[in-house]
């Protein structure tokens, strides 16, 4: 891409007026407020060291994320509007670049990492630059599912897995595949979800909210710093990228939306959330709920379909089938279909949050009641979109001119 050309785009992206010296004000101060306050002494109760956090994760991420739409365009990062493309002008695509940042310096600065730690650090900086790579070459599915599963074995070296079976090889070998299942199925989950502008951030901004608060629950602090510092990355990068008016200013990315994906799947296997050992199982899925629901609801109907046949077709398939797009497609607009998901995941971290101290069959009852819930949106999605079809065909009916047919009635809509 030559530089006219990158710099037309550039200045032809209005929401690049956000990055303005102006706008840089307010994180500065709050960056260079936290610091002084960090290093004279004055942070000392737990609550101020959480807010603490929140506030430099924040403040970085939105002093990083101006940086990289500029990067974006100097280096060529863009997503062109091309196909089933929604957007209509070339957007960066370093937006992870910027939630990787604030949140890896956040823990840096402030955390002596543990052994496990080091572990979700180096494989989740794995999976973004291959996600980097991604976004610029388009690397084949099957190359960057086997990157997923060496960043999973990096993991399990680390001693970061699930830890339920027997003490056994074949217990320890069922909880490395079970590891394996959850991680890159999250990852990929995520990936697949960032469809709209402000989804995949927002909905990780309050998982990690929701994750802290259960951290705190279960004494788990360390666990709740980490949680917190990723809530903070995703806030401080969402005013580029979520806004009611104007279209995202950068991009996640598959770098993005990778990462955020494995950082939360193997961040959870670190902790124990729940006295219950069943209740430990389902606060995480419960937290992943939307994700888990969408890379469901998608499998399900692609395989019913005939969509695809194998699971190479599976992992190549795109299409406008996912959760969101399915309630934008009800009729709400894109903009409602992010908040309702965003409700959703809300909702469903209230329901994690109740289970510490509960027994295994309440546990059970509440995963039920989020099972009932996605069935009910499931039906009312397929059963008012298919509705919305016929009552197109049936109007194409009535205007057919004669000698015409209904396929003739609807090239021009459909």
């Amino acid at each position: 891409m030559s530089s006219t050309v990158r710099e037309s785009n550039y200045n032809d992206l209005a929401p690049l007026r956000g990055t303005t010296r102006k706008r840089l004000i307010i994180p500065t101060a709050l960056l260079a407020l936290g610091l002084l306050l960090k290093f004279t002494g004055y942070i000392q109760q737990p609550w101020q060291h959480w807010l603490y956090i929140f506030v430099f994760s924040f403040s970085l991420s939105n002093l990083l994320t101006p940086l990289s739409i500029r990067f974006s365009f100097i280096l060529g990062w863009l997503d062109i509007p091309a196909g089933r493309k929604a957007h209509i002008a070339p957007t960066p695509l370093l937006g992870g670049a910027a939630i990787l940042g604030a949140f890896g310096i956040a823990l840096i600065a402030n955390f002596s990492f543990s052994w496990e730690m080091k572990g979700v650090g180096i494989a989740t900086t794995l999976i973004w630059f291959v996600g980097l790579l991604d976004d610029k070459y388009e690397i084949p599915a099957k190359v960057k599912l086997l990157v997923q599963v060496v960043a999973v074995s990096i993991l399990i070296f680390f001693n970061v897995h699930v830890t339920f079976m027997p003490a056994t090889w074949w217990g320890d070998w069922t909880e490395y595949l079970i590891t394996a299942f959850w991680v890159i199925g999250i990852t990929n989950a995520v990936n697949f979800l960032d469809g709209m502008d402000g989804l995949a951030a927002g909905m990780s901004a309050i998982i990690s909210f929701f994750l802290g608060l259960v951290a705190i629950q279960t004494a788990q602090p360390y666990f709740g710093f980490v949680a917190i510092a990723l809530l903070g990355s995703c806030v401080g990068f969402l005013p580029y990228n979520f806004r009611r008016s104007r279209r995202a200013a950068i991009f996640l990315g598959d770098s993005g939306s990778t990462m955020l994906g494995f950082a939360l799947a193997s961040t959870v296997l670190m902790g124990t959330w729940a006295e219950n050992n069943i209740a430990s199982i389902i606060v995480p899925i419960l937290l992943l709920g939307v994700p888990i629901f969408d890379m469901t609801l998608t499998t399900v109907i692609r395989f019913a379909t005939g969509q695809v046949r194998t699971f190479g077709e599976w992992l190549a398939y795109t299409g406008r089938d996912h959760f969101h797009h399915r309630l934008a497609d009800l009729g709400i607009g894109r903009f409602s279909a992010v908040m309702v998901i965003y409700t959703i995941t809300f909702y469903l971290g209230i329901s994690a949050v109740v289970l510490k101290e509960v027994r295994g069959i309440d546990a059970l009852l509440v995963l039920l009641q989020a099972t009932i819930l996605f069935l009910i949106i499931t039906f009312f999605m397929i059963y008012v979109q298919s509705k919305n079809v016929r009552l197109s065909i049936d109007d194409h009916k009535e205007t057919l001119k004669p000698g015409t047919t209904i396929a003739d009635g609807l090239t021009d809509d459909f």
